[in-house]
């Protein structure tokens, strides 16, 4: 039997519910569209939409004046020649992963409780993707000529360099979104018809009329939906691995000690992981609350996400005892100086903020109480998110400031302009999450029915005629 509150769970994590005990048809339908078509606009997201537009102003204002001025007002100089914008790259790739993870792979290999979260993820994937590639943009000083990465004719008859990490990010990522943006709207069509059909105002109805691509929810209708969806989990997939393993050769193709590693590739793929369940779980858990959606984001759920967390956490604490180990172990003095760096240099206390962040804190993930203490894991995540980025900062400039020349040694320090441009980035992840939630279904109403259908033996012929049907 299921534990009578949702957020107890027994002894036993086998028996934690993927469904509230009163889930029905009826009940998720209501739960998920009222939550946009019916639920007044509250204080809370009015203050929280407004705090991100402040800072996509902010971003705003900043970029205007770095297009006007140049990338001389970023503290990026040399031998640091990349600084805050390929820190935050990385960072915002990262947590781009855990998107397609939960809707490609975890439906691949038919896990239930991936239904609850899948739409979020997804959407969440398409938001920090977006922050991701201003930054490569501006980073070129002359943004507006960005299309020279791409192979087009011209007349000049020059081409990229097919060499070149940087081009492979672009070929890497512009498919990335591509694929996750195409993915996370099939899966939308059979909602946007529910929706369409339970609005009351004529404009809402419309738009959503539009986005639903005259879904009927005739047998035809899904059986081509049904493989088209297959067919792109498929291919998100291997995006997973190959995307953040390119953006990893930035760093380990080049010559540079902290940079030139094999580990780099899957040590990348987990860390993007990491980062990714990390803000899937500090963005959800919020929302869980607030929209009552206890009933359908269940403590399995929560205790699922904090398990591939803690998972995650520990390949990422092996790459750092790897990368340590090899440090010193191996010949290369330069390796060996560049770890010394990390640990008594001076950004030391960055190092060692990174070791409290990513590899102490999570252990605590492993005592189940802790892994489902609300408070404390939304408290892991938010560190993990600080620590991931602390991990970019180390490998990015830790590596850069002290080259092999002792005269071209120098120190980095961050403007004012770096962290306008960072805030920014942060505040237009928030206005996008905030408008998703207002006018999209945060979690899978057609999956959600089927998932209720699974739990209660209903066949899945029933399924197709509820799930567009208008209650």
């Amino acid at each position: 039997m299921p534990p009578k509150d949702l957020n107890q769970s027994p002894d036993d994590s086998r028996e934690l519910p993927v469904l509230g005990p009163n889930e029905t048809i009826e009940s998720v339908n209501d739960t998920i569209s009222d939550a946009v078509l019916k639920r007044p606009y509250s204080k809370g997201w009015l203050l929280g939409a407004a705090i991100g537009f402040s800072l996509v102003n902010l971003l705003f204002i900043s970029v205007a004046y770095l297009l006007y001025q140049g990338v001389g007002i970023w503290g990026i100089n040399r031998p640091v020649m990349w600084g805050f914008a390929i820190i935050n790259f990385v960072w915002w790739i990262g947590i781009g992963h855990a998107g397609t993870l939960i809707s490609a792979i975890l439906l691949l290999m038919k896990q239930q409780w991936r239904t609850s979260i899948n739409r979020f993820a997804e959407a969440m994937t398409l938001f920090a993707v977006a922050c991701a590639g201003m930054f490569p943009l501006l980073h070129m000083g002359r943004p507006w000529v960005f299309y020279w990465m791409a192979p087009y004719p011209n007349t000049m008859a020059l081409w990229p360099q097919f060499r070149s990490p940087l081009v492979w990010d672009v070929f890497a990522v512009s498919t990335y979104a591509s694929v996750s943006l195409l993915f996370w709207y099939v899966g939308l069509i059979p909602d946007l018809a529910t929706f369409r059909d339970r609005a009351q105002n004529k404009l809402a109805r419309m738009m959503y009329a539009a986005g639903a691509l005259g879904w009927t929810g005739s047998a035809r209708h899904w059986h081509r939906y049904q493989t088209a969806y297959l067919i792109l989990a498929g291919l998100s997939t291997p995006l997973v691995v190959s995307v953040h393993t390119i953006v990893s050769f930035d760093f380990t193709i080049g010559i540079i000690p902290g940079w030139h590693s094999t580990i780099f590739p899957p040590y990348f793929v987990a860390g993007a992981i990491y980062a990714g369940f990390a803000m899937v779980l500090t963005l959800m858990m919020p929302l869980r609350k607030l929209y009552g959606f206890e009933g359908l984001i269940t403590m399995r759920h929560i205790d699922n996400m904090a398990k591939v967390m803690l998972a995650t956490g520990m390949l990422v604490t092996y790459g750092y005892f790897i990368e340590t180990f090899m440090a010193y172990y191996g010949a290369n003095e330069y390796e060996g100086f560049m770890m010394k760096n990390r640990l008594e240099g001076p950004y030391y206390k960055f190092y060692y903020a990174l070791i409290f962040c990513n590899c102490l804190i999570p252990l605590t993930l492993w005592y189940k109480p802790w892994r489902l203490n609300m408070y404390w894991l939304w408290t892991v995540a938010m560190v993990v998110n600080v620590g991931m980025w602390l991990e970019r900062f180390v490998i990015v400039v830790m590596s850069l400031h002290r080259d092999f020349v002792p005269g071209a040694w120098g120190m980095y320090y961050p403007t004012v302009w770096d962290w306008a441009t960072y805030i920014g980035t942060i505040g237009l992840f928030i206005t996008f999450i905030f408008l998703f939630v207002r006018f999209l279904p945060a979690i899978a109403v057609s999956e959600m029915k089927e998932l209720v259908h699974v739990n209660t033996g209903h066949s899945s012929h029933s399924h197709h005629a509820a799930a567009t049907e208008a209650h």
